[in-house]
């Protein structure tokens, strides 16, 4: 493998690569012109990726890994199925993309995650994490008559398998025992370090014919020997517990190879040449590096997961707060004076800025990995016990842990808190991490508080809210920078429900935000002179307030940064409606369509949310 000092920012000569449009073209290659293939893939990559940011270190582990399975297996025939899909840049690299690549992740560019509707080439559509086998015993299942010789792979992460989703397809697999072969990328050596001579020799046996055929002990020239299958059984079973971390997989009833190494080209090879012949569920277990083939990538695993482009890795940082470090700078003061207080995340540390509250309260924190579902309920045993957990999550992911969050959570009415990052619109990742849903899915269950902070500071002063509240209640903020708005430090509570009136003019439109759209919403109300309301919270909504303010209004606008259908703006209509207030309503929000990937800036404008298009839409309503 050819190690790269630093990320390219000139077009590399890669003429073998550029030889490749679709993976059937690489299927004549050589092995070791495959070699000469993976370090040209491997340096277009990092070319491309700086020069369009995006996820980086996981592609350059599986380089080698892609290159093979697209040798080996009959794509877009075969399915090939990647899990999350942070590592399929080189796989959309080698399937007709390439020219496109650079526009991975903006606003009518290729998506951030392998997608059905933008190629035949990528089997299933991802963006969370652990779905693949699920997904691919389906596959297996429903084409197991129709097209018998279809093959089936997945790849997966070793994080993606700490989910439980992913153990339950293991389980189901393991029941039904069809056609298919899971690739386990273990790119953090968290199930096995042990790689090298002796386990790779002791996997090309397990996977070779010869021994698969000693086996079978039904074949003719076995038939003296009927304790042959036993036997080879007995010692594959000791020797695999001796050099291998595989038995849980073998107990499941998959049949286990590895570990070996996932840069080896001719290792792969070997091995998956003759596992795709096998039948029944095959497991093979490859370790690789995270950002393998480039130094400081390898070195910084984390920091290079995913990247911008490279002049903004080189320009000088802003100094500007993120809501995430707004939140973690809280949670490390709101712990000082709060012994009861415990953090949770599922495998988000950095990105719900939890890394310094983890240094600072070790025995506090608790990094339950991608396991949603664990985590809410985790925090209502700690709630049981008295404890007040914090439980630091993504919208989009919350979503996972939602029978939890009613049946463990709300039915008990536990002192649980939720802060939920990223939510609305997040930009470049698209709709499948997009946090449109959350107040629409929250507010229809009792007992639950949800705040809908406006800036830095009510982000802060809203946490302290949500935590000192005795019950569950979310604090939900979006994904970058806000208005730069001073922070009050102190820990002092709002009054639950009440709303802040920011300019109170016309009594005859009421604008009413929820949210982070604060400036759109005092733009428009100065123009309309019309009174501007900080709701604040969604649930319980300030009752008194608005019907104070409705009665007399003609009409009320509400503005959120969210799903209009069940949102907050329908929620204010319900209470309209059941006080019979004779007002009209006009709802901005995110409406019923998915918004694909964009920046954040166009995401808004393409649902209506920026102020020209409010500025546009209520000149012909009003």
């Amino acid at each position: 493998m050819k190690i790269f000092k630093e990320i390219p920012t000139e077009l590399p000569k890669t003429p073998l690569l550029d030889s490749v449009t679709f993976p059937s073209d690489l299927r004549s290659f050589s092995i070791n012109e495959l070699e000469t293939l993976a370090n040209e893939l491997r340096e277009f990559l990092l070319y491309s990726v700086g020069q369009s940011g995006g996820h980086l270190g996981g592609g350059l582990g599986v380089v080698e890994l892609t290159i093979i399975l697209h040798y080996l297996y009959n794509t877009p025939y075969d399915n090939l199925v990647w899990d999350v899909g942070h590592q399929a840049y080189p796989h959309k690299i080698l399937t007709g993309r390439k020219d496109k690549i650079t526009t991975i992740r903006k606003k009518n560019g290729l998506a951030p995650f392998p997608s059905i509707s933008e190629s035949e080439y990528d089997a299933f559509g991802v963006g969370h994490s652990s779905t693949s086998l699920s997904a691919l015993v389906g596959m297996a299942i429903a084409s197991k008559e129709s097209s018998p010789d279809k093959k089936h792979v997945a790849v997966i992460g070793d994080g993606a398998m700490t989910a439980g989703m992913a153990f339950e397809a293991l389980s189901h697999i393991g029941h039904l025992k069809p056609n298919l072969l899971i690739v386990l990328n273990d790119n953090d050596m968290s199930i096995s370090e042990n790689v090298g001579g002796l386990s790779n020799y002791f996997s090309r046996i397990w996977a070779s014919k010869i021994y698969k055929g000693i086996k079978k002990s039904g074949s003719s020239f076995l038939k003296p020997l009927p304790q042959a299958y036993h036997l080879a059984r007995k010692v594959e079973t000791q020797m695999k517990a001796m050099v291998a971390p595989g038995s849980i997989f073998e107990e499941l009833g998959l049949n286990y190879i590895g570990p070996i190494d996932g840069h080896n080209l001719k290792e792969l090879n070997d091995v998956i040449s003759n596992l795709k012949e096998f039948d029944g569920p095959q497991f093979l277990h490859v370790i690789t590096k995270k950002g393998a083939g480039l130094d400081s990538a390898e070195a910084d695993r984390i920091g290079f997961h995913a990247i911008g482009k490279i002049k903004s890795i080189k320009d000088k940082q802003s100094k500007q707060k993120k809501y995430q470090d707004i939140f973690g700078e809280w949670i490390i003061d709101m712990a000082k004076v709060s012994e009861d207080l415990i953090g949770i995340t599922p495998a988000m540390r950095e990105g719900s800025g939890l890394v310094e509250f983890s240094k600072k309260f070790p025995d506090r924190y608790f990094d339950v990995a991608i396991a949603e579902q664990h985590s809410v309920t985790f925090a209502a045993g700690l709630s049981v016990e008295k404890k007040k957990p914090v439980l630091a999550i993504y919208s989009t992911f919350l979503q996972r842990g939602y029978d939890q969050l009613i049946h463990d959570v709300a039915v008990q009415n536990l002192d649980v808190t939720f802060a939920l990052d990223r939510s609305g619109l997040v930009g470049e990742d698209g709709p499948t991490h997009s946090g449109n849903y959350d107040i629409a899915y929250l507010r229809c269950i009792p007992n639950m508080v949800i705040c809908t902070p406006s800036d830095e500071n009510e982000t802060r002063k809203l946490l302290t809210t949500a935590y000192l509240y005795n019950g569950p209640a979310s604090v939900r903020y979006p994904r970058g920078t806000g208005p730069n708005s001073k922070i009050d430090k102190d820990l002092k509570p709002l009054n639950i429900g009440e709303a802040n009136i920011i300019n109170e003019e016309s009594s005859e439109i009421v604008i009413l935000n929820f949210g982070t759209l604060l400036k759109e919403a005092n733009e428009i109300s100065k123009e309309l002179k019309a009174t501007l309301v900080d709701m604040r919270f969604v649930k319980p909504l300030d009752e008194k307030l608005l019907k104070k303010l409705l009665k007399k209004a003609e009409v009320f606008i509400s503005i959120e940064d969210g799903s209009i259908m069940g949102g907050a703006g329908s929620a204010v209509q319900e209470f309209a409606s059941n006080e019979n207030l004779k007002v009209r309503s006009i709802l901005f929000g995110i409406p019923d369509r998915f918004i694909e990937h964009a920046s954040r800036e166009e995401m808004l404008i393409e649902a209506g949310l920026d102020i020209k298009s409010i500025k546009s839409k209520l000149s012909k309503l009003l």
